[in-house]
């Protein structure tokens, strides 16, 4: 009897064991369900707020984009109330060299103008470079320090008046020297009388010594001192202006800036001069 009753307790357990699985199981299922259902509400929420974090980063860079465009605007318009006033102060200094020789008015605007010309047709980048316009309108600015008896002396010039007046490069050399914004023209008003033989001065520099724009800026020179009324003679022609200055190619000129300046219109030398007339 005892067997008995084991048997049947063991019966019974066995009956209800399924029914407590199921509940077991289905518990689990219920406990997953809850715990997917809460992940999901939590990685939408952090979805969101990443998303709208992003959208306040994208906020951010194009306010700081703005704000560098208006720097770099402001920045642009400052540099070129600076350049005009640097260009005001050149012009007014030229002018001032001007001044003292009625023939030689609107010289320099000449040959700056030329000289910017023949510049671009051998290659150089003068919007790059405004220091090159700087040099050649400032070319002479040394004759300030140079006496009227000698500047304007009619006849030849003895020994020592004539060594005078060759230092006038040196002297508007040490003029710009003391201007930081002109410290780029220095060459051209220091070395605009050298040849490219090299018997010209202060230096007696020759051949590829030479800076570039002062070898440009010889040409330039010649070229409107030829095609310009002086007291003691008529302007030439712009061929005998060619020819004169083709002639002195190897000796007083730079070859190749001397072809470079023949590879420019008699037009557009003629659209500079009437349009600085």
């Amino acid at each position: 009897m005892l067997q008995l009753a084991v048997n049947n307790q063991d019966h019974r357990a066995q009956s209800a064991l399924p029914g407590r699985l199921d509940r077991i199981r289905c518990g689990h299922v219920e406990v997953h369900s809850s715990m997917g259902l809460r992940r999901h509400r939590l990685l939408g929420r952090a979805g969101s707020r990443q998303d709208s974090e992003v959208e306040e980063l994208h906020a951010e860079l194009a306010r700081l984009r703005a704000q560098l465009a208006a720097r770099d605007r402001a920045a642009e318009r400052r540099e070129r109330k600076l350049r005009a006033s640097y260009e005001s102060t050149v012009r007014a200094l030229a002018d001032a060299v001007e001044a003292r020789d009625a023939y030689t008015a609107r010289h320099a605007e000449r040959v700056a103008a030329y000289g910017l010309e023949i510049a671009r047709a051998c290659g150089m980048d003068t919007a790059a470079d405004p220091d090159l316009e700087f040099g050649f309108l400032l070319h002479d600015i040394g004759k300030i320090a140079i006496s009227d008896a000698i500047l304007y002396k009619p006849g030849t010039l003895t020994a020592d008046e004539r060594d005078a007046m060759q230092r006038h490069p040196l002297i508007g050399e040490e003029i710009v020297r003391g201007i930081d914004f002109l410290a780029g023209a220095r060459q051209v008003v220091r070395s605009h009388h050298e040849r490219w033989d090299g018997a010209g001065y202060p230096d007696r520099l020759a051949g590829d010594r030479i800076p570039l724009s002062a070898r440009v800026f010889a040409v330039a020179d010649t070229f409107d001192a030829l095609t310009s009324d002086r007291p003691y003679r008529a302007a030439s022609s712009f061929r005998e202006a060619r020819q004169v200055i083709a002639e002195a190619a190897g000796t007083q000129f730079d070859p190749a800036v001397t072809e470079a300046f023949d590879d420019i219109s008699d037009a557009r030398f003629d659209e500079i001069r009437v349009a600085l007339a």
